[in-house]
C-alpha cells in the first residue's frame, strides 16, 4: 500500500474540507505516518475517515477531528503542551511537532508503552509520557500554554483549568455520548471563556483507579 499517497489523500479529501487550513498543521499531518499508530491489522485503513480501535479496547478518533481540535489551539513553537489521554500517541506526535514540548498523561501504562514505541519510530524527542490521571493527579506538574484533552468529558475540572498559563488555550470535547461539542477554553486572568467549535462524538476519557506510576522519556 502507498501510505504516502493515502496520507496526501487524507489531508486533501478529509482535513482541508473541514476547514483545517493552517499551513504548518497541514504540513505536519502530511509528514506523520499514522500507520505507525494503529494496530497492524488496521494499517490498510489508517487514513480512512473513521475511528479505529486500540489494543486496550478504546479507540482513536477520526483524523479530521484531531486536526480540527489542534488547529483551534493556535500552537506556537514556544508553547509547553499538556495532553490528557495519550491513547495511540498519534495526536501526541502532531502536538510535539507544533510546540516546544509535550507532557502526555494516561491511565493505561500498557497502552502508553505502545504509544512510546510508535513515537520513537517517528523521532519524537520532546515528549514525556507519564502514567497518571490527567483529570485529578495534577499536583506539581507545572503550568502550560496549551492543553489537549484526547477524549470526551462531562466538564473540565477547575484544577486542570488552573494549570493554564495566562493566555493559554485548552481544547476538549464536552458532553455525553451523542450530545457532545468540541470546545475551546481560554484563560484571561481569573476568567475562562468558552467557545463551542463543532458538534462531534468521541470516546469518553476513562477515569479508573490510577495505575502503577511509570514514566518514559525520549
Amino acid at each position: 500500500m502507498d501510505f504516502a499517497q493515502a496520507r496526501h489523500n487524507m489531508v486533501e479529501q478529509q482535513i482541508r474540507p473541514w476547514d483545517v487550513l493552517e499551513f504548518e498543521l497541514l504540513d505536519v499531518l502530511s509528514e506523520v505516518p499514522r500507520e505507525y499508530f494503529v494496530l497492524p491489522e488496521h494499517q490498510a485503513v489508517a487514513y480512512a475517515d473513521q475511528a479505529l480501535p486500540l489494543a486496550n479496547g478504546h479507540a482513536m478518533p477520526e483524523p479530521r477531528i484531531v486536526a480540527k481540535m489542534i488547529q483551534a489551539l493556535n500552537i506556537k513553537k514556544t508553547d509547553r503542551i499538556l495532553e490528557i489521554g495519550t491513547g495511540s500517541g498519534y495526536a501526541t506526535a502532531l502536538l510535539s511537532r507544533m510546540g516546544q514540548s509535550v507532557l502526555s498523561l494516561d491511565l493505561d501504562g500498557e497502552q502508553q508503552a505502545r504509544a512510546q514505541e510508535s513515537l520513537g519510530k517517528v523521532g519524537c524527542t520532546n515528549v514525556q509520557l507519564s502514567v497518571a490521571n490527567g483529570l485529578k493527579a495534577l499536583a506539581n506538574i507545572g503550568t502550560f500554554d496549551v492543553i489537549y484533552v484526547g477524549g470526551g468529558v462531562a466538564d473540565v475540572p477547575a484544577e486542570l483549568l488552573h494549570t493554564l498559563n495566562e493566555g493559554g488555550r485548552l481544547v476538549v470535547v464536552l458532553g455525553q455520548k451523542r450530545l457532545m461539542h468540541a470546545t475551546l477554553i481560554s484563560r484571561k486572568g481569573n476568567e475562562y471563556p468558552r467557545k463551542m467549535l463543532f458538534e462531534t462524538s468521541v470516546p469518553a476519557l476513562v477515569e479508573e483507579q490510577q495505575l502503577q506510576k511509570a514514566e518514559f522519556e525520549f
